[in-house]
């Protein structure tokens, strides 16, 4: 009868302790040839691959604010650091960068998509098509017909939700919305391209659009009363729960109190 050779526990720990430290240099080893490798030459950075928007910018532009950033090989550079120098760019709202073996950078970028000025008419602010507020260079805007968005910044996007909202209303009117502006205390103004100063009031999205709607739906009648257009209004109130208000230049409803009593 065969008996099983009993290796001792010492031997068994040794054996152990033996393999694991050998695993051990095998790991610190294979480490140090893979950094090694990583520091060739041939991992260093050689060309950056840009794709996206790219209208603002060239590849002149691109190089002298990004390049200090590139620095290392393509296993060591920091894409954080890189994807910051791009976006720190003026129009550019974001970039995502990616490593391209052996040793190149490919960058997609998304430009601000401009829709409306922002704050007064000092202002460089600009408004993108998410309602971000961001600061360019507002020579550069091919559009001449922008409309002019204010309010408190942190409720940029709701302004220009409400503008997307009013401006097709005014539109099919002829009449075209040119400001629109939010206060601190949440009451809505408007300008159209006329000079017409538009009051809508502290309502809620809804009940401004019905109000703006029925103001629109019935203007052109009032005014044709008094032989003007639409374009002759001074002044629209929209507060009004179940009508609204209108100021037509040359245009005066007051009762003459003498003969030296003239209309507005």
């Amino acid at each position: 009868m065969s008996q099983t050779k009993v290796i001792p526990l010492d031997v068994r720990l040794m054996q152990t302790a033996t393999w694991l430290l050998y695993a051990v240099l095998c790991i610190l080893v294979i480490a140090a040839g893979v950094r090694w490798v990583a520091r060739m030459p041939v991992f260093n950075i050689r060309a950056v691959q840009v794709v996206g928007d790219v209208e603002h910018h060239n590849a002149v532009t691109l190089r002298a604010n990004v390049t200090p950033h590139i620095t290392g090989s393509l296993f060591h550079i920091d894409l954080m650091e890189v994807r910051d120098a791009f976006e720190s760019m003026p129009w550019v709202r974001s970039a995502v960068v990616h490593r391209v073996f052996p040793n190149r950078l490919k960058v997609e970028l998304q430009e601000h998509q401009v829709v409306a000025f922002w704050g007064s008419e000092s202002d460089s602010k600009l408004l993108n098509s998410f309602g971000e507020v961001f600061e360019a260079n507002v020579g550069e805007i091919e559009q001449d017909s922008l409309p002019r968005l204010n309010g408190p910044e942190n409720q940029s996007a709701v302004v220009l939700e409400m503008y997307q909202l009013l401006a097709p209303h005014f539109e099919r009117a002829a009449l075209s919305l040119e400001e629109l502006q939010l206060s601190a205390r949440g009451s809505w103004r408007a300008r159209l391209d006329s000079g017409t100063v538009v009051e809508l009031g502290r309502s809620d999205k809804e009940s401004i659009e019905s109000a703006s709607v029925r103001f629109l739906s019935t203007v052109t009648q009032v005014t044709s009363r008094y032989g003007r257009p639409n374009t002759a209004l001074a002044s629209v109130d929209l507060r009004h729960q179940n009508g609204y208000a209108i100021r037509i230049h040359g245009v005066s409803t007051l009762v003459a109190e003498g003969p030296n009593s003239q209309g507005n």
